[in-house]
Protein backbone atom coordinates (compact mmCIF):
# COMPACT_ATOMS: atom_id res chain seq x y z
CA UNK A 1 0.00 0.00 0.00
CA UNK A 2 1.63 3.40 -1.18
CA UNK A 3 0.54 6.29 1.41
CA UNK A 4 1.04 9.90 0.92
CA UNK A 5 1.88 10.96 4.96
CA UNK A 6 1.25 14.56 4.10
CA UNK A 7 -1.62 16.52 2.58
CA UNK A 8 -4.19 19.26 3.10
CA UNK A 9 -7.12 20.16 2.29
CA UNK A 10 -8.91 24.19 2.83
CA UNK A 11 -11.12 26.75 1.91
CA UNK A 12 -10.59 30.25 2.23
CA UNK A 13 -14.19 31.28 1.22
CA UNK A 14 -14.91 29.92 4.69
CA UNK A 15 -12.01 30.28 6.92
CA UNK A 16 -8.79 32.51 7.67
CA UNK A 17 -5.96 30.89 6.76
CA UNK A 18 -2.79 33.79 8.38
CA UNK A 19 -0.07 31.92 6.74
CA UNK A 20 -1.75 32.39 3.24
CA UNK A 21 -1.74 35.93 2.95
CA UNK A 22 1.56 36.30 1.19
CA UNK A 23 1.03 37.95 -2.44
CA UNK A 24 3.17 34.62 -3.53
CA UNK A 25 0.68 32.52 -2.21
CA UNK A 26 -1.94 34.00 -4.36
CA UNK A 27 -2.24 30.88 -6.92
CA UNK A 28 -2.72 28.37 -3.98
CA UNK A 29 -5.44 30.75 -2.20
CA UNK A 30 -8.18 28.79 -3.24
CA UNK A 31 -10.25 25.74 -2.18
CA UNK A 32 -8.72 22.06 -2.33
CA UNK A 33 -10.56 18.74 -1.10
CA UNK A 34 -11.06 15.53 -1.43
CA UNK A 35 -12.22 15.64 -5.37
CA UNK A 36 -9.06 17.56 -6.04
CA UNK A 37 -6.94 15.01 -4.68
CA UNK A 38 -8.50 11.54 -5.05
CA UNK A 39 -7.97 11.90 -9.36
CA UNK A 40 -4.41 12.96 -8.57
CA UNK A 41 -3.60 10.20 -6.02
CA UNK A 42 -5.03 7.32 -8.80
CA UNK A 43 -2.92 9.11 -11.63
CA UNK A 44 0.35 8.69 -9.43
CA UNK A 45 -0.52 5.23 -7.71
CA UNK A 46 -1.31 6.13 -4.19
CA UNK A 47 -3.57 4.37 -2.16
CA UNK A 48 -4.38 6.94 0.63
CA UNK A 49 -2.98 9.73 2.76
CA UNK A 50 -2.59 11.59 5.98
CA UNK A 51 -4.78 14.81 5.97
CA UNK A 52 -2.72 17.27 8.35
CA UNK A 53 -3.74 20.68 9.82
CA UNK A 54 -3.64 24.04 8.50
CA UNK A 55 -4.78 26.73 10.89
CA UNK A 56 -5.21 26.33 14.98
CA UNK A 57 -8.90 25.50 14.84
CA UNK A 58 -10.66 22.54 16.68
CA UNK A 59 -13.33 23.41 14.04
CA UNK A 60 -10.96 22.47 11.27
CA UNK A 61 -10.43 19.45 13.48
CA UNK A 62 -13.90 18.42 13.40
CA UNK A 63 -14.27 18.76 9.77
CA UNK A 64 -11.28 16.88 8.74
CA UNK A 65 -12.39 14.04 10.98
CA UNK A 66 -16.14 14.08 9.27
CA UNK A 67 -14.05 14.67 5.77
CA UNK A 68 -12.21 11.18 6.81
CA UNK A 69 -15.04 9.14 7.61
CA UNK A 70 -16.45 10.31 4.54
CA UNK A 71 -13.53 9.74 2.26
CA UNK A 72 -11.95 6.00 2.19
CA UNK A 73 -8.44 7.36 0.96
CA UNK A 74 -8.15 9.48 4.21
CA UNK A 75 -6.96 6.69 6.91
CA UNK A 76 -5.33 9.25 9.52
CA UNK A 77 -5.79 12.93 10.43
CA UNK A 78 -3.61 14.93 12.40
CA UNK A 79 -5.54 17.69 13.80
CA UNK A 80 -5.08 20.46 16.51
CA UNK A 81 -5.94 21.28 19.60
CA UNK A 82 -5.07 23.94 22.19
CA UNK A 83 -2.03 22.59 23.74
CA UNK A 84 -1.58 25.36 26.68
CA UNK A 85 -5.60 25.24 27.39
CA UNK A 86 -5.45 23.04 30.18
CA UNK A 87 -8.09 20.77 29.23
CA UNK A 88 -6.38 18.92 26.13
CA UNK A 89 -7.37 15.33 27.93
CA UNK A 90 -11.31 15.97 27.75
CA UNK A 91 -10.64 17.73 24.12
CA UNK A 92 -8.94 14.27 22.54
CA UNK A 93 -11.78 12.55 24.33
CA UNK A 94 -14.57 14.14 22.63
CA UNK A 95 -12.67 14.30 19.58
CA UNK A 96 -11.77 10.34 19.44
CA UNK A 97 -16.11 10.35 20.15
CA UNK A 98 -17.00 12.18 17.22
CA UNK A 99 -17.84 11.35 13.49
CA UNK A 100 -14.48 9.85 12.24
CA UNK A 101 -12.94 9.81 15.98
CA UNK A 102 -11.26 6.71 14.95
CA UNK A 103 -8.80 8.56 11.96
CA UNK A 104 -7.47 11.07 14.39
CA UNK A 105 -3.86 9.45 14.43
CA UNK A 106 -1.80 12.36 15.46
CA UNK A 107 -1.54 16.47 16.56
CA UNK A 108 0.12 19.45 15.47
CA UNK A 109 0.64 22.86 15.78
CA UNK A 110 2.27 25.47 13.74
CA UNK A 111 5.13 25.98 15.91
CA UNK A 112 7.57 27.70 13.63
CA UNK A 113 5.72 30.47 13.73
CA UNK A 114 5.39 31.22 17.53
CA UNK A 115 7.79 33.95 18.03
CA UNK A 116 9.53 32.07 20.77
CA UNK A 117 11.75 29.40 19.74
CA UNK A 118 11.19 27.21 22.91
CA UNK A 119 7.48 27.30 22.47
CA UNK A 120 7.32 24.05 22.97
CA UNK A 121 9.38 23.73 26.53
CA UNK A 122 6.43 26.39 28.10
CA UNK A 123 5.23 24.67 30.62
CA UNK A 124 1.47 24.56 29.72
CA UNK A 125 2.97 22.93 25.78
CA UNK A 126 4.43 20.32 27.99
CA UNK A 127 1.42 19.28 30.12
CA UNK A 128 -0.66 19.56 26.78
CA UNK A 129 1.65 17.12 25.33
CA UNK A 130 1.74 14.81 27.99
CA UNK A 131 -2.34 14.15 27.38
CA UNK A 132 -1.32 13.77 23.74
CA UNK A 133 1.09 11.01 24.10
CA UNK A 134 -1.22 9.63 26.98
CA UNK A 135 -3.73 9.42 24.42
CA UNK A 136 -1.38 7.53 21.74
CA UNK A 137 -1.61 9.96 19.51
CA UNK A 138 1.44 11.07 17.54
CA UNK A 139 2.83 14.78 17.59
CA UNK A 140 3.73 16.17 14.59
CA UNK A 141 6.98 18.95 15.24
CA UNK A 142 6.11 21.57 12.85
CA UNK A 143 9.81 23.54 13.28
CA UNK A 144 12.67 24.85 11.55
CA UNK A 145 16.41 24.94 12.26
CA UNK A 146 15.54 27.51 15.04
CA UNK A 147 13.31 25.57 16.92
CA UNK A 148 14.85 22.38 16.24
CA UNK A 149 16.59 22.71 20.12
CA UNK A 150 13.72 22.53 22.08
CA UNK A 151 12.01 20.06 19.14
CA UNK A 152 14.98 17.39 20.72
CA UNK A 153 14.33 18.31 24.58
CA UNK A 154 10.73 17.76 23.88
CA UNK A 155 11.49 14.35 22.31
CA UNK A 156 13.75 13.23 25.12
CA UNK A 157 11.00 14.26 27.72
CA UNK A 158 8.73 11.76 26.27
CA UNK A 159 10.24 8.69 25.28
CA UNK A 160 7.34 6.65 25.41
CA UNK A 161 5.80 9.48 22.97
CA UNK A 162 5.84 9.12 18.90
CA UNK A 163 6.45 12.44 16.99
CA UNK A 164 7.08 13.06 13.39
CA UNK A 165 9.35 15.91 11.97
CA UNK A 166 7.48 17.33 9.45
CA UNK A 167 9.01 18.56 6.07
CA UNK A 168 12.55 17.44 7.31
CA UNK A 169 12.62 20.67 9.45
CA UNK A 170 12.28 22.95 6.59
CA UNK A 171 16.22 23.16 5.31
CA UNK A 172 17.23 26.34 3.41
CA UNK A 173 17.61 24.97 0.18
CA UNK A 174 17.35 28.31 -1.54
CA UNK A 175 20.21 29.44 -0.07
CA UNK A 176 22.18 26.38 -0.24
CA UNK A 177 23.22 23.51 2.31
CA UNK A 178 22.82 24.15 5.79
CA UNK A 179 25.35 22.79 8.51
CA UNK A 180 23.30 23.61 11.48
CA UNK A 181 20.62 22.42 10.28
CA UNK A 182 22.28 19.41 9.15
CA UNK A 183 23.79 19.35 12.34
CA UNK A 184 20.62 19.43 14.43
CA UNK A 185 18.85 17.12 11.86
CA UNK A 186 21.09 14.32 13.39
CA UNK A 187 21.16 15.13 16.72
CA UNK A 188 17.18 15.13 16.83
CA UNK A 189 17.47 11.51 15.06
CA UNK A 190 19.06 10.05 17.72
CA UNK A 191 15.95 10.54 19.88
CA UNK A 192 14.46 6.59 18.51
CA UNK A 193 10.60 7.71 18.80
CA UNK A 194 10.95 10.43 15.93
CA UNK A 195 10.30 9.59 12.31
CA UNK A 196 11.07 12.33 9.64
CA UNK A 197 8.72 12.89 6.71
CA UNK A 198 10.71 13.22 3.49
CA UNK A 199 8.11 16.28 1.84
CA UNK A 200 7.69 20.41 1.31
CA UNK A 201 11.68 20.12 0.23
CA UNK A 202 10.96 21.82 -3.34
CA UNK A 203 9.55 24.34 -2.08
CA UNK A 204 11.86 25.23 0.23
CA UNK A 205 14.27 25.83 -2.92
CA UNK A 206 13.48 27.97 -5.99
CA UNK A 207 10.53 27.20 -7.60
CA UNK A 208 11.42 27.38 -10.76
CA UNK A 209 14.83 26.45 -10.47
CA UNK A 210 14.72 22.96 -8.85
CA UNK A 211 15.22 19.36 -9.54
CA UNK A 212 15.32 15.90 -7.55
CA UNK A 213 19.30 16.17 -8.35
CA UNK A 214 19.36 19.32 -5.83
CA UNK A 215 17.01 17.31 -3.37
CA UNK A 216 18.92 14.56 -2.87
CA UNK A 217 21.59 15.61 -0.97
CA UNK A 218 18.86 16.48 1.94
CA UNK A 219 17.34 13.58 1.47
CA UNK A 220 20.34 11.60 1.46
CA UNK A 221 21.22 13.23 4.89
CA UNK A 222 17.82 12.51 6.16
CA UNK A 223 18.34 8.69 5.62
CA UNK A 224 21.52 8.73 7.33
CA UNK A 225 20.53 10.10 9.93
CA UNK A 226 17.05 8.17 10.44
CA UNK A 227 17.60 5.14 9.08
CA UNK A 228 15.43 3.48 6.38
CA UNK A 229 13.12 2.31 8.84
CA UNK A 230 11.81 6.17 9.94
CA UNK A 231 11.49 8.04 6.87
CA UNK A 232 7.95 8.92 5.38
CA UNK A 233 7.00 10.64 2.06
CA UNK A 234 4.40 13.05 1.72
CA UNK A 235 3.50 15.51 -0.87
CA UNK A 236 2.73 18.33 1.09
CA UNK A 237 -0.06 18.59 -1.28
CA UNK A 238 -1.46 21.72 -2.44
CA UNK A 239 1.26 23.53 -1.27
CA UNK A 240 3.79 21.92 -3.22
CA UNK A 241 1.85 23.32 -6.44
CA UNK A 242 3.87 26.58 -5.59
CA UNK A 243 6.78 24.33 -7.04
CA UNK A 244 5.17 21.27 -8.94
CA UNK A 245 2.36 19.12 -9.90
CA UNK A 246 1.42 16.48 -7.62
CA UNK A 247 3.56 13.90 -10.06
CA UNK A 248 6.62 15.94 -10.41
CA UNK A 249 6.95 16.11 -6.84
CA UNK A 250 6.31 12.73 -5.80
CA UNK A 251 8.66 11.32 -8.94
CA UNK A 252 11.42 14.05 -7.63
CA UNK A 253 11.26 12.37 -4.17
CA UNK A 254 10.41 8.60 -5.32
CA UNK A 255 13.59 9.42 -7.35
CA UNK A 256 16.13 10.05 -4.47
CA UNK A 257 14.87 7.72 -2.21
CA UNK A 258 15.37 4.88 -5.03
CA UNK A 259 18.78 5.96 -4.80
CA UNK A 260 18.88 4.84 -1.24
CA UNK A 261 17.99 1.34 -2.27
CA UNK A 262 14.06 0.34 -3.47
CA UNK A 263 13.68 -1.34 0.40
CA UNK A 264 13.95 2.37 1.81
CA UNK A 265 11.52 3.52 -1.35
CA UNK A 266 9.38 1.09 -0.27
CA UNK A 267 9.05 1.89 3.61
CA UNK A 268 9.06 5.72 2.96
CA UNK A 269 6.10 5.19 0.71
CA UNK A 270 3.84 3.20 3.04
CA UNK A 271 5.10 1.08 6.45
CA UNK A 272 6.57 3.79 8.17
CA UNK A 273 3.44 5.84 7.78
CA UNK A 274 1.72 3.17 9.16
CA UNK A 275 4.16 2.71 12.44
CA UNK A 276 4.77 6.28 13.21
CA UNK A 277 0.41 6.92 13.00
CA UNK A 278 -0.21 3.49 14.49
CA UNK A 279 -2.80 3.48 11.52
CA UNK A 280 -5.29 0.59 12.55
CA UNK A 281 -5.11 -2.87 10.11
CA UNK A 282 -8.95 -1.96 9.17
CA UNK A 283 -8.35 1.36 8.12
CA UNK A 284 -5.59 0.26 6.32
CA UNK A 285 -7.79 -1.70 4.16
CA UNK A 286 -10.28 0.40 3.39
CA UNK A 287 -7.85 2.98 1.98
CA UNK A 288 -7.93 3.73 -2.29
CA UNK A 289 -8.57 6.80 -4.36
Amino acid sequence: MMIDGHQHFWDPARADYPWMEAPELARIRRAFGPSDLAPLLRANGVDASILVQCRSSIYETEEFLRVAAATPFVIGVVGWVDLTGGKVDETLERLRGSPGGERLVGIRHQVHDEPDPDWLLREDVQRGLSAVVAHDLTYDLLVRTREMPAAIATAQAFPQGRFVLDHAAKPPIADGFSREWADRLAALAECGNVWCKISGLATEAKWDDWDSARLFPLVEHAARCFGEDRLIFGSDWPVCLLAGSYGEIKSALEACLMKLGPHVRHKAFGANAQGAYLIPPPLVGEGGA
